[in-house]
């Protein structure tokens, strides 16, 4: 297990004072720092120099077409093509859904050029389809999951990965076992250009010592979706009943149960649970509407996270407490608020400062040019082009689309290399950040756990084996 809190003094302040000048001058709003900046123009105008040319190509299918997965279809078709060569880039080849108007729905308006299927077996056998999205209920995913990596597809799949451990671990165990193809859970935050920014900042120790941190979701809703028929109304519900759901702190909560074991780079060893049902309903759910829980990390250093549809007050925040500084992250905006005895770091005194309260933050942005750094009010201010699940997908496609290119030249140049050496080879190569099968693995079951204790409304150990395939 590693020390979240032990970072040495001599890391901190190279890291302090010698950090590169691109993420200096990101910090002091100096610069405009993007993951996929376009190329300047030359000085005669030359088109051929304005824009970087997509070198890969890969043809996606979405299963399950409700709310959220049109939002996937909306974020894929904003992924790049290439102008020159439209054979590259993203391409929503064929669509899936049970339900048909949910299929026809999509169809016409998000994605008319789609095959449609009401049978996903049938989608998985379509040789069109190089890579597939998963987004039906979390009790569905372990057998789409798996006949899609079977199929030779590489496979996006909503978090959490499922409703039980041992699901999740077949999952996990498949897409281990799938050298040549990637998995991707949707833990959205793991390829999002601030989150990439952040990492290396936290990590060396820029908070001091962790003291604790706090997260919360709120959002006022009654999480019930209307349908015209009982049969319908029960399938689109999932996620009101614990059969089926991993309730708020699963279906929610994982992507900043995730975000903080990324930060603290390190597991919780227990969780504590607690939870009740406020609100009166009438739709026989037996999922709670209001969620606390506090995960025990190494070193006394907690976690302490809510959740709940009764009430939107401060929506949905994490803040990490150091002995040296706080940072809050809000919307993936980032600031810093530093302790009367902190160490002067230099550059924060050219940064973006938005007033909190009484409490001033030191705007921590990757991506924003010093105007728009300096203007505007902290609500106004966005430093980012795309909603993060953009970012996700526009990781997991041009990452599947070189894993394609990869294997292929792999095999054309290693006639006798075996499966271990091809995991071996795309282990070393580079690839957009994202989520991991690990990753998935991991937060699935800390949010299953978590919310088996806060239903119990008691402590729960975790146990090593529940990681492990």
């Amino acid at each position: 297990m590693n020390n979240i809190n032990e970072i040495p003094e001599s890391n901190r302040r190279d890291f302090l004072k010698n950090a590169s000048l691109a993420s200096m001058m990101a910090m002091m709003g100096g610069v405009e720092l993007k993951a996929d900046q376009p190329a300047k123009s030359a000085p005669g105008g030359d088109p051929a120099l304005t824009e970087i040319p997509v070198a890969w190509s890969i043809n996606v299918g979405v299963i399950g077409l409700n709310e959220w997965g049109r939002q996937i279809l909306k974020q894929l078709a904003l992924l790049p093509i290439d102008k020159k060569d439209p054979s590259r880039g993203a391409h929503i080849v064929a669509i899936c859904d049970n339900y048909p108007a949910f299929l026809h729905r999509a169809g016409r308006q998000d994605a008319p050029k789609a095959q449609q299927y009401e049978d996903y077996t049938k989608l998985l056998a379509d040789p069109n389809v190089q890579a597939v999205i998963i987004a039906t209920p979390t009790g569905t995913h372990k057998e789409i999951a798996l006949a899609a990596l079977a199929a030779g597809k590489h496979v996006y799949c909503e978090a959490p990965l499922a409703n039980t451990i041992e699901d999740a671990k077949a999952i996990a165990t498949a897409a281990r076992d799938a050298a040549k193809l990637l998995f991707q859970p949707g833990l959205q935050q793991r390829a999002h250009p601030q989150v990439e920014f952040l990492v290396p900042f936290i990590r060396s120790g820029a908070l001091g010592t962790y003291v604790m941190v706090r997260a919360q979701w709120h959002k006022k809703t009654s999480w019930f979706i209307t349908a015209p028929s009982d049969v319908r109304t029960e399938a689109l519900n999932w996620r009101l009943h614990s059969a089926t759901s991993t309730g708020l702190i699963g279906e929610e909560g994982i992507h900043q149960i995730d975000t903080v074991c990324c930060f603290l780079k390190g597991r919780p060893v227990a969780v504590t649970g607690f939870s009740s049902t406020i609100k009166t309903y009438d739709d026989h759910r037996d999922v709670p509407d209001t969620v606390q829980v506090v995960f025990e990390f190494p070193h006394g250093v907690n976690f302490f996270h809510d959740l709940t549809i009764c009430n939107s007050y401060e929506k949905s925040y994490e803040v990490y407490l150091g002995t040296e500084s706080a940072m809050m992250m809000r919307d993936f905006k980032a600031w810093l608020f530093k302790e009367g005895d902190a160490h002067n770091l230099g550059w924060e005194v050219y940064a973006r400062h938005d007033l909190f309260y009484n409490e001033t933050g030191i705007a921590l942005v990757a991506n924003a040019s010093k105007q728009t750094t300096l203007a505007g009010s902290a609500e106004s201010f966005n430093p980012y082009d795309h909603e993060p699940l953009y970012y996700a997908l526009e990781a997991f496609a041009e990452n599947a689309g070189n894993q394609n290119k990869d294997v292929k030249l792999f095999q054309e140049n290693y006639l006798d290399g075996d499966a271990q050496a091809l995991a071996d080879y795309l282990k070393g190569l580079t690839r957009k950040p994202a989520a991991t099968w690990q990753d998935g693995l991991e937060a699935t079951v800390l949010a299953i756990v978590a919310n088996q204790a806060a239903v119990k409304k008691q402590k729960i150990k975790f146990e090593n084996e529940w990681f492990e395939i």
